[in-house]
């Protein structure tokens, strides 16, 4: 059995852990429902990356935990990047293609260990897990609590540990573009994807990192051009956030 967030409920949805597991054969599909995860994973990889610790407390590799990994995107590329990564994610399908995947496509020699994992942060914290770093990337906004999720996030990272967190501001742009544009118009998504009223704004991401005990030390917009994502002040609709822990 799961552990439960410090409010008393468990941050995984059985709704949207349901809606992610039934396009887990189809996460790696490039032109597929999972396209613009892929058109941005670059961005965020890379922004991430400059926020990371290159090394643990001591000559080994940063110790990185992906939460809500999926199928894996941004595992890989942590991976290849040079981290020691853990990937988990609720749902088993999703688990299941990462490591498919892995088998099709092993990882270069100069890549970092890549594991996965099926549960939950409340799984890691009830064992008392710490890493280097937690990244959490187009998640919080799926959580039932997201509050209590950062508080987890910060269990989870030891003293002076970073927390990396992408996610959809909740505005007017964001629901004309994120929601109804990407799903009902562009169809880039699937319909359901997203529920704009658990878009966070900055200012309430920046107060349950406080909460956590939390520093904010960089945020940056994400958008779409066309010749890729790129990174902007912008904050109106995506944007990613680095926090340190006190």
């Amino acid at each position: 059995m799961n552990a439960t967030s410090p409010h008393g409920a468990s941050s995984v949805s059985d709704e949207e852990i349901a809606r992610f597991s039934a396009l887990a054969e189809q996460w790696w599909n490039p032109s597929g429902p999972m396209r613009p995860l892929h058109a941005m994973n670059a961005l965020r990889i890379d922004w991430a990356c400059r926020h990371l610790p290159l090394r643990g407390r001591t000559s080994r590799r940063a110790k990185i935990l992906d939460i809500g990994c999926g199928a894996g995107l941004a595992s890989e590329a942590l991976a290849k990047a040079g981290y020691d990564v853990l990937g988990l994610d609720a749902s088993a399908n999703g688990i299941a293609a990462a490591k498919e995947h892995l088998a099709a496509c092993p990882l270069p020699e100069h890549a970092g260990p890549l594991h996965y994992r099926n549960g939950s942060a409340e799984d890691l914290v009830a064992e008392g897990s710490q890493f280097d770093a937690v990244v959490a990337l187009e998640i919080i906004e799926h959580v039932t609590d997201p509050a209590a999720f950062m508080d987890m996030l910060a269990q989870l990272v030891g003293p002076q540990g970073t927390v990396i967190v992408s996610t959809m501001n909740r505005t007017l742009r964001s629901l004309a573009v994120g929601k109804i544009g990407a799903e009902y118009i562009l169809r880039l998504l699937p319909v359901g994807t997203h529920e704009w009223r658990k878009f966070i704004q900055p200012s309430e991401l920046g107060q349950y990192a406080r909460a956590a005990g939390l520093r904010m030390i960089d945020i940056a917009g994400m958008m779409p051009g066309p010749t890729g994502w790129k990174e902007t002040r912008d904050l109106g609709i995506n944007y990613i956030a680095a926090f340190t822990k006190y």
